[in-house]
């Protein structure tokens, strides 16, 4: 039985997930045949324009985490890139919305339709969904996201057997294809892949529910607004507020301590 808490939180607390998580085949099948059949210059574009980058989480080693998706803060990636007037350099003189547009269309028609669906009757909710991979030996730093308005939920596409975890405080939880994991990702915390296969999922964001949403939106807009400016390439996710600091570190170590010495008590 799953245990939940303030960081690991029961995905049954929303019912809006369900749509995505009721097609988690056809859109794991969208996953695999883009990368199945997308050429190369249209897997490249993706990456570099539909993905967002980070200069704050950093990884152990050699070993990557790569990620493209279609919604970021609410908006279609092609309504996103237009809106914000992002210029990418190696793709002068073409029209990226376009493409974008493109090839969102062309290759991901059940997960846009399920975005659309959920957000038409739950008031906008989803702010982010994009494709996260996380490539073999996969080991990243202990973080933060500091997102006081958003829970982030992963819904498993591609899971292999073995040692694929995220460690958040004192726990290590698993990614489940079909099903999703849903945390509070303001608690510090470090994934890894230490198998040899990819491990693929499909993040979504979405505004907390407990929270009212003009107070979420104003968080929203200034979260978006610093990250813009610090990385116009981030797509409004990440930031530099997402660097662990030292009380973060003692956090962790604390939550470590204390289930240690629980344990001693018993």
């Amino acid at each position: 039985m799953d245990h939940f808490n303030a960081y690991h939180l029961d995905p049954q607390q929303f019912p809006f997930l369900n749509i995505l998580q009721e097609n988690w085949q056809a859109i794991r099948d969208e996953f695999t045949l883009f990368k199945n059949q997308a050429s190369e210059e249209e897997l490249t574009f993706a990456y570099d324009v539909m993905g967002p980058k980070s200069k704050t989480v950093k990884t152990k080693g050699n070993a990557k985490y790569s990620a493209f998706g279609i919604l970021f803060q609410g908006l279609l990636i092609e309504t996103y890139i237009q809106t914000h007037h992002i210029q990418y350099l190696q793709y002068a003189g073409q029209n990226v919305t376009e493409k974008a547009l493109e090839l969102r269309e062309r290759y991901f028609p059940t997960l846009t339709e399920a975005i659309q669906a959920t957000n038409s009757i739950n008031d906008n909710i989803l702010r982010n969904a994009y494709f996260g991979t996380f490539h073999p030996g996969l080991d990243v730093k202990l973080h933060v996201n500091y997102n006081p308005h958003m829970n982030r939920g992963y819904l498993g596409l591609i899971v292999p057997q073995g040692d694929v975890a995220m460690k958040i405080c004192h726990e290590q939880l698993y990614w489940y294809e079909g099903k999703f994991l849903v945390l509070d990702h303001s608690y510090p915390h470090c994934p890894h892949n230490y198998t040899e296969y990819e491990r693929t999922v499909l993040v979504v964001d979405f505004f907390k529910t407990d929270q009212p949403r003009a107070e979420v939106l104003r968080m929203e807009q200034e979260l978006v607004e610093q990250r813009m400016q610090e990385n116009p390439y981030s797509l409004g996710v990440f930031g530099k507020s997402d660097k662990a600091q030292v009380e973060d570190f003692i956090k962790y170590g604390f939550s470590h301590q204390l289930e240690w010495d629980k344990a001693l008590e018993a």
